[in-house]
């Protein structure tokens, strides 16, 4: 299975990934900012989504639709 950022570059375990839209994460007042850094991703069973911890928010399921390779 071969998963793939907004730009289609495939993303591997441990790549470092930027948020290319502002999202807010549900069941917490924070935001991620367009720009956001997120380092060590780990893939999931579906394609289309990785998990990762940012400074604020552990354990956080992003779509790949609004991130890309840093």
């Amino acid at each position: 299975m071969v998963v793939k950022d907004s730009n289609g570059n495939p993303l591997t375990e441990g790549d470092s990934v930027t948020v290319i839209k502002d999202l807010k994460v549900k069941g917490t007042s924070e935001t991620l900012k367009r720009g956001t850094l997120v380092k060590n991703i780990r893939l999931t069973s579906r394609p289309g989504e990785i998990e990762c911890n940012t400074r604020k928010v552990r354990g956080l399921v992003l779509k790949t639709e609004f991130l890309r390779k840093a």
